[in-house]
């Protein structure tokens, strides 16, 4: 039988059993869901069902940043070597930190293949779900191609490397640095550079600033891939956590400042309502228009860029961009 809590007078759900419950995505979800304003973080998403969308959602149309960087590595692969600094008779570590399903790192391999370079590629990912489908990716464009993927925290796999004299270039593709605000990219950057030897690179992947006619349909596409995307973290909260979200009752609603150039994604309440999360054991409150922040997405230029890495170690030497100046790889340099 469930109680009324004296404190907010919204009655308590009957617990979850401890051993069904994922510790950490609950704490996370209450600490977020008790917030003000309230917020959900991104990385809870890549279920398996949430890994599957966002595979379509980089097919679509809208979707401009999967086919710009595509287009990069395509078509500047030898140039990009180059300015890396790495040439045929160099051997090297190509480390890739969330490798996702490989497709715009196999381009990058099949330059250094069809190059005969002397390189070890080692991908690190936390998901071994992630790190088999790009062993089988892999394995289908480049059948001789082996690889020694790592599962674990970047920066201790990393750090594993760095005993080796051998040269490393860091690939951090995707603008998956722009999930990150400017601080905690700028932690990242550091924390990356602390783990790299003086002359060591990353090539790192960069969604730019542009007008919001091209931003935001990449964030709310015509076929509701991105918000179902979105409003599967609830149906995972419901399924996991033992929560009752009404899913037709929260819409997708991302926004845009140009001057800012950071996207934000919300799941916004359409009506006054409850919802009960039993792992928690707690009734969350919702109003009418009320927010769940859930993801940003920065836009860079040089200047942003230069700033996030200021006092971190490493400093820009080149930049790469598709024929429409939409996504650029940076190169960057532990000085």
């Amino acid at each position: 039988m469930s109680s009324a809590s004296p404190k907010s007078g919204l009655e308590t759900p009957e617990p979850m059993q401890a051993d069904h419950i994922n510790e950490e995505f609950a704490w996370e979800v209450e600490a977020g869901l008790t917030a003000s304003p309230k917020r959900l973080s991104s990385k809870y998403f890549y279920d398996s069902k949430g890994s599957a969308l966002f595979a379509q959602i980089m097919d679509l149309p809208e979707y401009y940043l999967t086919d710009a960087e595509l287009e990069i590595l395509k078509e500047q692969s030898p140039a990009i070597m180059d300015r890396l600094g790495i040439y045929r008779e160099t051997p090297f570590e190509l480390v890739e930190l969330g490798a996702g399903d490989g497709v715009k790192t196999i381009e990058l391999l099949k330059h250094l293949e069809a190059g005969d370079y002397r390189y070890r590629y080692v991908p690190i990912d936390i998901s071994q779900q992630a790190l088999n489908q790009l062993e089988k990716n892999i394995r289908a464009a480049l059948p001789n191609k082996q690889i020694q993927p790592k599962k674990g925290d970047y920066f201790k796999k990393l750090g594993e490397l760095s005993d080796s004299d051998t040269p490393k270039v860091v690939l951090f593709l995707g603008s998956n640095l722009g999930n990150m605000k400017d601080d905690r990219a700028h932690g990242f950057i550091k924390s990356l550079a602390d783990n790299l030897a003086p002359g060591d690179k990353l090539l790192l992947g960069t969604d730019l600033m542009k007008d919001a006619s091209i931003v935001l349909p990449a964030y709310n596409d015509s076929q509701g891939v991105t918000r179902d995307f979105n409003l599967n973290l609830l149906e995972r909260i419901n399924r996991e956590l033992g929560a009752d979200f009404d899913l037709d009752a929260f819409t997708h609603a991302p926004e845009y400042d140009e001057k800012e150039g950071i996207t934000k994604s919300y799941l916004r309440s359409e009506k006054d309502q409850e919802v009960s999360i039993r792992a928690i054991g707690k009734t969350i409150p919702f109003q009418r228009h009320e927010k769940i922040h859930t993801e940003i997405s920065r836009k860079y230029n040089d200047a942003i860029l230069e700033d996030i890495c200021r006092g971190t170690g490493m400093k820009v030497i080149g930049k790469f961009t598709d024929h429409r100046d939409y996504f650029a790889d940076y190169v960057l340099e532990k000085a």
